[in-house]
């Protein structure tokens, strides 16, 4: 059986200013693949993550998950449609929300199961004894692990992450990076990881690539 294409990027072009961000990127992701992106501030890394998420509009090129069009220059799918999972280095929590309700948000299902799951992906992420609290008594990189937890619990088909880890100490990023890894294979998620660490990259993934000038300069297995 073949690989199956989970997420399809052609010839992607975004502006800003009046300069281009991206410039014709072409990317073909298969369905439990992790990629990583590599590549300097402002190469574009996470504008590409915010339009396969619907966070941006494209304005020239198209977007497909699992070979349906989800954005093109008149179309663009609603982000909630395209069942993909975001983290990003800006700890977006609920603050009105505890930890466990900030978690149980995206899964689905009756009440008794949703919470069983987000307590178990807490205590995976090391931050159940937060589960009462509120986002605000969390330090930063608790906030990030809550943020990491509440992504991967609803079982998205495709995991985006910039830079998730940022925020975090060696030895908890290396323990993180294991768990994670586990869960999306376990899951046959496809997900995109942006880092400037290139440990984070050597560590969890099946193919890097560089981006430069908007555009894949560099690809290796």
């Amino acid at each position: 059986m073949g690989k199956i294409s989970s997420l399809k990027v052609t010839n992607l072009k975004y502006t800003y200013n009046n300069n281009y961000i991206l410039n014709g990127l072409n990317l073909d992701i298969y369905e439990g693949e992790i990629v990583s992106v590599l590549g300097p501030s402002g190469s574009g890394k996470t504008t590409l993550l915010r339009l396969i998420s619907g966070l941006e509009t494209l304005s020239h090129g198209q977007i497909e998950i699992y070979e349906k069009t989800v954005a093109n220059f008149k179309f663009s799918a609603p982000s909630n449609e395209r069942n993909v999972g975001l983290v990003f280095q800006e700890k977006i929590l609920f603050p009105h929300l505890s930890i466990l309700n900030n978690v149980k948000f995206g899964i689905t299902g009756h009440n008794d199961f949703r919470n069983k799951r987000a307590l178990e992906f807490l205590s995976l992420f090391k931050v159940e004894k937060y589960a009462d609290s509120f986002p605000n008594n969390l330090s930063g990189g608790e906030q990030q692990r809550v943020a990491i937890a509440r992504a991967i619990a609803p079982n998205p088909k495709i995991l985006l992450m910039d830079e998730p880890f940022s925020s975090l100490d060696e030895n908890l990023k290396i323990i993180l990076r294991e768990e994670i890894k586990k869960i999306i294979k376990k899951n046959n998620t496809t997900c995109i990881l942006v880092t400037h660490d290139t440990n984070d990259a050597l560590s969890m993934s099946d193919r890097i690539i560089k981006l430069e000038d908007g555009k894949i300069t560099n690809e290796k297995n």
